[in-house]
C-alpha cells in the first residue's frame, strides 16, 4: 500500500473541478497536456519513492472528495486495491483486485492485451456477478498497435425473433418497469461468451481455455466479500430470495455474505471448465444453452417466492443465430486527438462526441454569449483535428462555473440528440456520420447562452439537415436506464489496447441464476423503451425481433498521431456518456493527471429537468452559482466508476482507476515503477 502524500493533493480538485488557474491560464492545447504529464512525472516518482505499507484509505470515506491519487485500500482478508501503478510490460485497470490479476497473469505469461481482456472480465464474472458475466453483454474495443487500427465488436445482448414492439405491453399499455426487471421477459440473448470468442479469433494469442484458468480457480477457490459487494448483496436480497439458485449462492445461510468471508461459486467453474473444453459452443448450441432457454422460459421460483415472474420466449433458436457484429467504430475529434469508440447500437460515441464538437465550436465564442463575463474569445482552430492551435471555446481559461455550465448543457443537449436518433442500426436508419460531424454541432451549440441554463427537455435538432438553433420533433425525456454495469481497460508491451464495457444491466441483472451453472441472467431488454416516449414521434428504441436495445456503454481510446494515449470507459447507465466525458475534459481540458480525472467529483445532466451532482459539486459553493443561471439539482452519491490506462511519454503505462467509488478499483502494471525488463 502506499500512504498518501500530500504533496500530490492539490492535483485532487474536490469539492469543485478545476486545477488552479496558472496551470490552465495559457499556452493552449499543448500547454495543458503538457501540464498534466508535467503532474503526473510528480506523482510517478513519488509512487516510486514510497515505500508499501503505509497508510491505507480510510474505508468510510465517500465521493464527498476525491481521495489522494496514491491510496490504497485492502479489503479484509482481500488483495490491496491500488488505483494508479506505473510501470513496463503492460497494464490492467478494473473495479476488482483479482480481476486486474487475472489480467496481469496472462499478460506475464506472454498473452496480448485482448487476451488478457477476456481474462479479466472472466474473473469479473466471478467477483463482479452483480454487473458481468457471461449471462450479459457488451462492447469491447481494441487498437492494434502493428496496424494503427480501431476496431469493435458489438457483443450487445437482442431480444428473441418473436419480440414485436409491444414486448412489454399488456391491454396496449406499458406493464410496470419492476415487474418486467425481473422476469424472463427482460432477459436478452446473451453476448458476452461470443464477444470473447470472437476478440481471440480476430486479435488474441492465446486460446478461450488458456484465459479461463484464472478466473476457473478464483471461482473454485473464492474471493473475499467486501463491503461493496455485502450492500449490492443486501439491495438484491429479496429478489434473490425468489430464485433458489440465487438464494443458495448469494445468500449462503439465508443471511447476508459477512466482510471478511469467502464466497465460491463451484458451479462458475464448472461452467468456465466446459467452456474450455468445448468452446462457446457450450452456450449457443449446447447444454448450457438449453439450460438458459429453460430458465427463461420458466423461470425456477421458491415455493414461498413474493413475487410473479413472468416468462420470456427465448429460444434455443435464437441462441443459434447469435452473431456478435464486428463494425467499425465512431470516430471523432477533439484538440488535435482523435477519439475511437462504439457507434450505434451504443450510443455512447455518438454522444460523448457530439457533446465534445459542441464545446470545441466557434459557436460558443460569438457574441453575447460570453463578453457580459470579460472573457477575450479565442480562435477557432482551422479544421477539426489541427495540431498546435487554441481550442476554440478557450475551455482552459473559463471559471469553474462557466466550465461546468457549459458542460452540462452540451451533455443536455446530445441526449437530446441521442434520443431522437439512436437506435439498433440494423432496424432503424440512423445518422451516425452527421452527429459528429462538426457543422451539426455548430447548429447545436448555438442554443447555450453563458448567462441562462436551459430548460429540459430540449428538442432533438436535425443532422442530416443542420439548421442554426433548429428543432426536428418534440422534445422527450430521456427514459431510465439500469446503472449497475463495469469496464475493464489493458495494455501490452505491444502498445496494442483493449476498453471493454460489459454488463448483465442493472445491478443483480434479472436476479435470476441459471440453476447449477453459477451466472445471472441479464435484463438488457428493459433498456428498450417499452412504449413511444412521445405520441407521434418515431422512437428509435422499441423492441423488435432479434433488435439490440440501446446501450450507454462508451468504451473509448484517444490516438495521436495513430498512437494511443489514454483508454477509458465507466460503468452507470446513461451515467456511462457523462462519466467518459467529463474524465476526458478533466484530463485533456483541465490538466488533471489520468487518476485525479477519474476521481473529481461529477455533474451529470442527460436532457433531465435536474442535473444530478455527487457530494464534492452539491456540497461546492458553485452549486449556487450555477443555480443563479436556471440550473436544479438533486444529490447523487456516485456516479460512475471509471478505469483507463495511459501512455506516457518514455513509453512505460500507466493504469488509473477510482480512488473511492465503488470501494476504490485496481490499476496494476506487469513490472512496476523501477523494475526494467529485458524488452520492456
Amino acid at each position: 500500500m502506499l500512504r498518501p502524500v500530500a504533496s500530490l493533493r492539490s492535483t485532487v480538485t474536490a469539492p469543485g473541478l478545476s486545477p488552479p488557474l496558472a496551470v490552465r491560464a495559457r499556452g493552449g492545447v499543448r500547454a495543458r497536456r503538457w501540464a498534466a504529464l508535467a503532474a503526473t512525472a510528480a506523482l510517478v516518482t513519488t509512487l516510486g519513492s514510497v515505500p508499501a505499507g503505509a497508510d491505507q484509505a480510510s474505508p468510510e470515506r465517500t465521493a464527498d472528495a476525491a481521495a489522494p491519487a496514491s491510496a490504497a485500500h485492502t479489503p479484509p482478508g482481500g488483495p490491496a486495491k491500488t488505483p494508479v501503478a506505473v510501470g513496463h510490460g503492460g497494464a490492467v485497470s478494473s473495479v476488482d483486485p483479482n480481476a486486474s490479476a487475472a489480467g496481469i497473469e496472462v499478460l506475464r505469461r506472454g498473452g496480448n492485451a485482448v487476451d488478457a481482456a477476456v481474462a479479466t472480465a472472466a474473473a469479473l464474472g466471478v467477483t463482479e456477478p452483480y454487473s458481468a458475466g457471461v449471462g450479459g453483454g457488451g462492447y469491447f474495443v481494441y487498437y492494434d498497435a502493428k496496424r494503427q487500427r480501431v476496431s469493435t465488436i458489438d457483443g450487445r445482448e437482442t431480444a428473441p425473433r418473436s419480440a414485436g414492439s409491444d414486448l412489454f405491453l399488456e391491454n396496449g399499455k406499458p406493464i410496470p418497469f419492476k415487474d418486467a426487471v425481473t422476469s424472463g421477459l427482460g432477459v436478452g440473448t446473451p453476448g458476452t461468451a461470443a464477444t470473447w470468442d470472437s476478440a481471440l479469433d480476430r486479435w488474441g494469442t492465446k486460446s478461450l481455455a488458456q484465459v479461463l484458468r484464472p478466473a476457473e480457480r478464483l471461482a473454485r477457490n473464492g474471493f473475499t466479500v467486501d463491503q461493496t459487494f455485502r450492500s449490492q448483496t443486501a439491495d438484491n436480497a429479496e429478489r434473490f430470495a425468489d430464485f433458489p439458485a440465487s438464494a443458495e449462492l448469494f445468500l449462503p445461510g439465508g443471511k447476508l455474505p459477512e466482510v471478511g468471508s469467502t464466497l465460491a461459486n463451484p458451479d462458475l467453474a464448472r461452467t468456465y471448465r466446459l467452456l474450455a473444453k468445448h468452446g462457446v459452443a457450450a452456450i449457443y448450441r449446447g447444454e448450457i444453452g438449453r439450460d438458459i432457454v429453460r430458465t427463461v422460459r420458466k423461470p425456477p421460483v421458491a415455493a414461498n417466492a413474493q413475487r410473479t415472474v413472468r416468462p420470456g420466449d427465448l429460444t434455443t433458436g435464437d441462441l443459434r443465430a447469435y452473431t456478435p457484429r464486428s463494425q467499425a467504430p465512431s470516430r471523432s475529434s477533439y484538440q488535435g486527438l482523435d477519439l475511437y469508440s462504439m457507434a450505434p447500437s451504443s450510443s455512447g460515441g455518438t454522444t460523448v462526441g457530439e457533446a465534445l464538437n459542441i464545446l470545441e465550436s466557434a459557436s460558443l465564442d460569438r457574441g453575447h454569449q460570453s463578453d457580459s463575463h470579460g472573457r477575450t474569445a479565442a480562435s477557432h482552430r482551422g479544421g477539426k483535428g489541427g495540431k498546435g492551435g487554441e481550442q476554440s471555446g478557450a475551455q482552459a481559461r473559463l471559471s469553474e462555473r462557466q466550465f461546468l455550465h457549459r458542460y452540462i448543457e452540451a451533455s443536455r443537449v446530445a441526449f437530446a440528440d441521442r434520443g431522437r436518433w439512436v437506435g439498433d442500426p440494423a432496424f432503424e436508419d440512423v445518422p451516425t456520420r452527421q452527429l459528429l460531424r462538426q457543422e451539426f454541432a455548430d447548429a447545436r451549440a448555438c442554443l447555450i447562452d453563458d448567462d441562462k441554463a436551459l430548460t429540459s427537455p430540449v428538442a432533438p435538432g436535425d443532422p442530416r439537415h443542420p439548421a442554426p438553433c433548429g428543432s426536428s420533433g418534440a422534445a422527450t425525456p430521456t427514459p431510465y436506464e439500469g446503472r449497475d454495469t463495469t469496464h475493464l481497460t489493458v495494455a501490452d508491451k505491444w502498445g496494442n489496447v483493449v476498453a471493454y464495457t460489459l454488463t448483465i444491466e442493472q445491478t443483480g441483472g434479472s436476479g435470476i441464476t441459471v440453476p447449477g451453472r453459477g451466472f445471472l441472467l441479464n435484463n438488457e431488454l428493459t433498456d428498450f423503451s417499452f412504449a413511444p416516449i412521445a405520441p407521434g414521434v418515431h422512437d428509435p428504441n422499441l423492441p423488435g425481433p432479434g433488435k439490440r436495445p440501446r446501450s450507454s456503454m462508451s468504451p473509448t481510446i484517444v490516438l495521436e498521431d495513430g498512437r494511443p494515449v489514454v483508454a477509458l470507459g465507466s460503468p452507470g447507465g446513461a451515467t456511462i456518456i457523462t462519466t467518459v466525458l467529463q474524465t476526458l475534459l478533466n484530463h485533456f481540458d483541465r490538466g488533471l493527471p489520468l487518476v485525479d480525472a477519474i476521481a473529481a467529483p461529477r455533474a451529470s445532466q442527460r436532457n433531465a429537468a435536474a442535473t444530478e451532482l455527487e457530494p464534492g459539486l452539491w456540497n461546492s459553493p458553485v452549486r449556487a452559482e450555477l443555480e443563479a443561471l436556471g440550473h436544479r439539482f438533486t444529490k447523487n452519491p456516485e456516479i460512475g466508476a471509471a478505469t483507463g490506462v495511459q501512455r506516457l511519454p518514455d513509453g512505460r503505462w500507466l493504469a488509473a482507476a477510482e480512488t473511492v467509488r465503488r470501494g476504490g478499483g485496481s490499476a496494476l502494471v506487469v513490472h512496476p515503477h523501477g523494475e526494467v525488463p529485458n524488452g520492456r
